[in-house]
């Protein structure tokens, strides 16, 4: 009799095993389901543009019949080839407001100066009350760097960098700062181009010179030795 009362107070689904497959993990689409990938379009020359929402910002007015909401969106988009934008979108609807962004995003991009897959140099950038500093890293490094950051460099086409935000925390201002930044970067052909001088093979650069020295040193002792 025990056994039966037992059994009769158990309802389907509130066993252990039971139990567990309705709270626990869920299939495709429950809420373990992993990051949405970034939107990708294609540019006038068939290239993969790749668009990321930095920031959305809300502002609301105070007028007769309540409050009027209004939103502005801070998108960057870029082809991860050395091409990247940023525009600002600005709306009384969220999505109209992002697809302005990723106009002005698009119709904005400028190419970058990459070495590789980090940057060719150290660069500190400014604008208005933020600072960011940017150093190239070795392969495998990764990208050091907070959301706004990351969001711009990513874009752009790289994967190795050390950076460092100082100053204001402000998403539009620390965008701006980064992509300036990249903007100013020069390879060293650039350079030499810009100045009017003719690149030198390393073998001719006092450094090359240098590290051969001691070499050249220690044959000319050996065949005196030798003699």
């Amino acid at each position: 009799m025990a056994e039966n009362k037992t059994n009769q107070n158990q309802r389907p689904g509130s066993g252990q095993g039971q139990g567990q497959g309705q709270g626990g993990r869920r299939g495709p689409g429950g809420r373990e389901r992993g990051p949405r990938p970034a939107p990708v379009t294609l540019d006038a020359q068939g290239r993969e543009i790749t668009e990321k929402i930095v920031h959305i910002n809300r502002s609301s007015k105070v007028v007769k019949g309540g409050r009027r909401f209004s939103f502005s969106a801070l998108v960057v988009a870029g082809d991860k080839n050395g091409r990247v934008g940023l525009g600002l979108g600005k709306a009384s609807e969220v999505a109209d407001c992002i697809r302005k962004g990723s106009e002005a995003a698009k119709r904005q991009m400028v190419d970058i100066s990459l070495h590789g897959a980090t940057i060719p140099h150290e660069i500190v950038c400014v604008y208005d009350g933020a600072h960011v500093i940017m150093r190239p890293a070795s392969p495998g490094t990764g990208i050091i760097a907070g959301k706004t950051v990351r969001a711009v460099v990513e874009s752009a086409g790289v994967r190795d960098l050390l950076t460092k935000s100082l100053g204001s925390k402000n998403a539009a201002n620390v965008a701006k700062a980064t992509l300036k930044g990249l903007m100013e970067l020069r390879l060293r052909e650039q350079v030499y181009t810009t100045r009017g001088l003719e690149m030198k093979s390393r073998s001719e650069t006092p450094a090359a010179a240098a590290e051969t020295a001691p070499a050249e040193a220690e044959t000319t002792a050996a065949e005196s030795t030798t003699e």
